[in-house]
C-alpha cells in the first residue's frame, strides 16, 4: 500500500513568514478561445512538503540535485513522539535505548499530527508546532541518521534565537525533510520514496514523499 504524505501545493497554504506562497496563474485558457490549458507556478522552495540540502545553512555544502537517491529512497521508521513541547533527545532515547539500531532514515510523527487540532488543518501558520530540540539534534547526528523528517514546516523551533537544530543537522551532511503530511499514517516501518525537484544550485527543493507499507 502506498501512503501520500505530501501537503497539496495550493494557493492559501501556510508558509514560513516572510516567505512567498503557492501562486497558480492561467496564461491560456481554452474558455478564452486558447487552445489548451496553460499554467504558471510559482513559490519558495521551502513551501509545503520539501528538503533542506546542507547549503541551506552551511555555506559551499552539497545542493540540492547533489544528494544521493540511496539516501532519498529506502526502508524509514515513522516513531510516535507525543506530548513533548519540543523533540527530545530524552524522547528519542526512549524509543532506541541503548543497544537498539537506529534507523538511517526517520521520520517523527508528533502532537502536530495528532489530537483534536492536527496543524495542517489550519490556513494559517502556527507557531506552535513541535520541532526538533537541539540536544534531539546532537543525538540524531551521533547516531549517524542520514535523514529525518518532520510533521510541519520547520525542523528548528519557531522561537530559536539561532538556527542551531539545522546547524547540528546539516552540518553533518544530514538531509532533512520538512513539511511532511503523517496525520494518517501510523508509526512503523515503511519503505521511503522522497523525490525532490532536481533544481541546479538550490538549497532544497519542494519534494513528493510517498510511504510503501
Amino acid at each position: 500500500m502506498l501512503h501520500d504524505v505530501s501537503v497539496l501545493l495550493r494557493p492559501g497554504l501556510p508558509t514560513w513568514p516572510g516567505e512567498p506562497g503557492v501562486r497558480l496563474e492561467l496564461v491560456k485558457s481554452i474558455a478564452r478561445g486558447d487552445e489548451a490549458n496553460v499554467r504558471t507556478f510559482s513559490g519558495g522552495i521551502h513551501t509545503g512538503t520539501h528538503l533542506d540540502a546542507p547549503e541551506h545553512f552551511i555555506g559551499g555544502a552539497r545542493t540540492a540535485e547533489q544528494l544521493s537517491l540511496d539516501v532519498l529512497v529506502g526502508p524509514c521508521q515513522v516513531v510516535e513522539i507525543a506530548g513533548d513541547p519540543d523533540v527530545s533527545a530524552a524522547a528519542l532515547e526512549a524509543l532506541f535505548p541503548s543497544g537498539r539500531p537506529v534507523p538511517e532514515r526517520l521520520l517523527l510523527r508528533t502532537r502536530n499530527s495528532t489530537g483534536p487540532s492536527p496543524v495542517w488543518d489550519h490556513d494559517t501558520f502556527q507557531t506552535g508546532y513541535a520541532a526538533i530540540g537541539h540536544d534531539a539534534a546532537r543525538w540524531l547526528v551521533d547516531r549517524k541518521v542520514r535523514l529525518v523528517g518532520v510533521d510541519y514546516l520547520s525542523v528548528e523551533p519557531f522561537h530559536s534565537r539561532k538556527p542551531v537544530t539545522h546547524r547540528t543537522l546539516l552540518g553533518a551532511e544530514m538531509v532533512l525533510v520538512e513539511g511532511l503530511d503523517l496525520r494518517r499514517v501510523p508509526g512503523g516501518s515503511y519503505r521511503l520514496l522522497c523525490l525532490p525537484l532536481l533544481l541546479q544550485g538550490a538549497e532544497g527543493a519542494p519534494a513528493r514523499v510517498v510511504l510503501e507499507s
